[in-house]
């Protein structure tokens, strides 16, 4: 696809800068992510990569820059605010309850109910067969048990069921994934990577945070490079290649 025949980005982020007092974490930065493409933001520890995201998100608001969705000037002054249009994470911890199995972490906060002879009760039957289903329909997952304590599945399939919390709200249109393969091992990565490519033939815009240029290389349409709380440049993949990229993160053209 050439650039002219690019369709216009779903999230267009311009001129972004955050400060913290007086430190400035993101300096005039622009994102744009397009519906059915996976892009990557890469760069060191303290680049901005979280903080830019973080922004998306709702989780910070911007010193200045304005965020655009299909166009659309948008302020989000919570997580929740970003949720309500479209935008969710599923951030490097999870934020998964251990103890509880996959359907109560599935709608934790959001549990289903239903009314037995005037008394609201927890629907635990209906909550089970939703979360089965999104597991499939929308990740190709299944669990051997839907019954076990989320502690005792692979890191794999935590990860799904991470991602199956965010995919449930229909409206999802962009999801962050926060260094999605820490911590995985070899065929757990390969698995990952696989419902990062799931979500994006659905059409979502998928943000992908990652230190693995390897993975990065595998699933991403484009790479959004940070520096020192500025991008430094964005490549498509296909016609890039590590090096390149590692280049941009270091600096390597400004050393020389």
């Amino acid at each position: 696809m050439t650039e002219n025949s690019m369709p216009a980005p779903l999230v267009k982020m311009r001129g972004i800068t955050k400060r913290f007092g007086g430190v400035t974490a993101l300096s005039n930065v622009d994102l744009d992510a397009y519906a059915g493409e996976v892009l990557a933001i890469v760069g060191d520890n303290g680049a901005g990569k979280s903080t830019l995201i973080k922004i998306l998100t709702g989780v910070y608001q911007p010193t200045e820059g304005d965020i655009f969705l299909d166009g659309e000037k948008v302020d989000f002054s919570s997580h929740a605010d970003a949720i309500t249009r479209g935008i969710d994470a599923v951030y490097q911890t999870l934020a998964l309850a251990d103890h509880l199995d996959p359907p109560a972490n599935m709608f934790l906060g959001n549990e289903l109910t239903r009314s037995v002879l005037g008394v609201t009760i927890l629907d635990n039957k209906r909550m089970r067969s939703e979360t089965e289903r999104v597991l499939m329909e929308r990740l190709g997952v299944t669990l051997k048990s839907l019954d076990a304590p989320t502690e005792s599945l692979s890191g794999g399939q935590r990860q799904a069921v991470a991602i199956a919390r965010a995919v449930y709200h229909e409206g999802l249109r962009v999801l962050v994934m926060d260094e999605p393969t820490a911590a995985l091992g070899p065929q757990e990565t390969a698995r990952t990577l696989k419902l990062i490519q799931t979500l994006k033939d659905q059409g979502l815009a998928v943000i992908l945070i990652s230190h693995s240029l390897d993975d990065v290389f595998e699933v991403s349409d484009r790479v959004h490079v940070q520096r020192r709380g500025q991008c430094v440049g964005t490549v498509r993949t296909a016609d890039s290649n590590t090096q390149e990229v590692l280049g941009l993160i270091v600096g390597a053209e400004e050393a020389a």
